[in-house]
């Protein structure tokens, strides 16, 4: 799910804005980080695994000069999280050099592999941004802006791109918009009669910078910062938008806009509806923390029953569902949330969280209210069950991990160890944002994929770490 940024800030020092910019992104991605920057003849490079705060800190953020700059945190869909596969990818190739950073996942991967002169044997990384990054470098055309034309025709699946050469920063969306970015003009500094502008995954990196929300980039377009005259819109695609619906319901910040809507708004009224679809009688409402808090809430209004915490989350623990390996994520569980007991013990508690993708760490939740005294624990979920994997950049590659697709609504709600549970319905979903199902995308949840994905070992995380490498000369 990865966060991206980039900033053209004429007059200013880049690094420090888009790290700032990144710093509000954290939540997308915790494996590695890393910026690109130029002051208009060299692009540098410095990026490293760990959280956004170890990686460009203030040591390193002072070295790092020019006026324009892309950032990048990393949450593995290709590739394994080792330095190599770190973003901004950067290559110097024959016809441009080329920095690159990549929220999302391609589907053609293996086919984009026969283009690349010398084969594998020419990245240094596993990762599908590194590919991207090489081709870019060979493409033919006259500049960066005329290779990503050239290119993107070619590119199937999840994009949201920032990319940069010594002179310009390049927003991209995929024709489907899988993957949010937005646009946002910085104000103008004291002495300066020129505006900044930022890219960014979300809104919430606009407002700790003091930019002004502009508009989303579209599906299908390219925009280009660092010219004469403003951002410059190419429309390289048709586009037909099928923004990730999962950004909503969990992994975008909830005090992001996304389609106009605010996602904390969006999120509670989930929890209205998951009140009307699935009441039951109980004593409280909690969340689990933090990104059930917005349902939660919702929930507790529509039935009347009081909101109460339940469990503490542990401010510096990272996302559970987005650790790289499952072993992470259990134990992550542990050290992320305690439950109060004091609150919790012989009380009939409804548990709001916001998905259940593959179990395990609902049934330790589980587990735990238990073992500090609840009586009945009923799980509700404001999202519906995850039956299908997710190849547009959700780790969720293998359909055998997902609970929803191997067990039943009574199978889920025995092995999490709950007294009852229940799903919010996709229809409940589209009401909560009141936008019509044409402009998202579904397909772990109904299994309609808007790009053709191949189910063979194409798909899979480590598709270039099994492919062969060819010798250079």
């Amino acid at each position: 799910m990865c966060g991206i940024v980039g900033v053209f800030s004429p007059g200013q020092q880049a690094a420090p804005l888009a790290a700032l910019g990144l710093f509000a992104l954290q939540h997308r991605g915790q494996e590695s980080a890393g910026l690109a920057v130029s002051e208009g003849t060299d692009v540098m490079v410095y990026k490293d695994l760990g959280m956004v705060a170890q990686v460009l800190d203030e040591r390193r953020l002072p070295s790092l000069l020019g006026d324009r700059a892309i950032a990048h945190c990393r949450y593995s869909t290709t590739g394994s999280s080792v330095w190599e596969n770190s973003q901004p990818a950067f290559r110097m190739g024959a016809m441009r050099t080329v920095a690159l950073g990549h929220n999302g996942n391609l589907v053609n991967t293996r086919r984009l592999m026969a283009e690349l002169s010398a084969g594998r044997g020419r990245l240094v990384g596993t990762s599908d941004t590194e590919l991207l990054t090489a081709l870019l470098a060979e493409e033919p055309g006259t500049d960066l802006v005329d290779a990503f034309v050239r290119l993107l025709p070619r590119v199937q699946g999840a994009f949201a791109l920032v990319a940069m050469d010594e002179r310009r920063v390049i927003g991209v969306r995929d024709p489907f918009g899988f993957r949010p970015l937005v646009l946002g003009r910085l104000p103008i500094e004291a002495g300066e009669t020129e505006h900044g502008w930022v890219l960014a995954s979300e809104t919430c990196a606009l407002e700790v910078l003091g930019a002004s929300f502009v508009r989303d980039i579209q599906p299908g377009e390219m925009i280009v910062l660092g010219e004469p005259g403003g951002p410059r819109s190419i429309q390289y695609a048709e586009g037909q938008e099928k923004l990730c619906v999962f950004e909503l319901i969990y992994f975008a910040r909830p005090d992001s806009y996304m389609l106009g809507r605010n996602l904390y708004e969006a999120r509670r009224r989930m929890g209205e509806q998951l009140a009307h679809e699935a009441p039951v009688e109980a004593d409280l409402v909690m969340p689990v923390p933090d990104t059930g808090a917005p349902a939660a809430a919702g929930y507790a209004e529509a039935s009347g029953i009081p909101y109460r915490e339940g469990m503490v989350k542990n401010r510096y623990a990272g996302r559970t569902f987005i650790q790289p390996s499952q072993a992470l994520r259990q134990r992550g569980v542990t050290v992320k949330l305690s439950p109060l007991p004091d609150q919790v013990r012989g009380k009939r508690l409804v548990v709001v969280d916001d998905s259940v993708v593959r179990g395990t760490t609902t049934q330790r939740i589980v587990e735990m209210l238990r073992r500090a005294g609840a009586a009945e624990i009923h799980l509700r979920i404001s999202a519906p069950p995850i039956y299908h994997p997710c190849f547009y950049g959700i780790d969720t590659q293998i359909e055998t991990e997902l609970i929803a697709s191997r067990l039943d609504l009574d199978g889920i709600r025995d092995f999490v160890g709950a007294d009852s549970l229940a799903y919010l319905s996709i229809g409940g979903v589209l009401d909560a944002i009141g936008l019509p199902r044409e402009r998202f995308c579904f397909a772990c949840f109904d299994g309609i994929y808007p790009v053709p994905v191949p189910y063979d070992v194409a798909s899979h995380k480590f598709v270039l770490e099994d492919a062969p490498v060819t010798p250079t000369a």
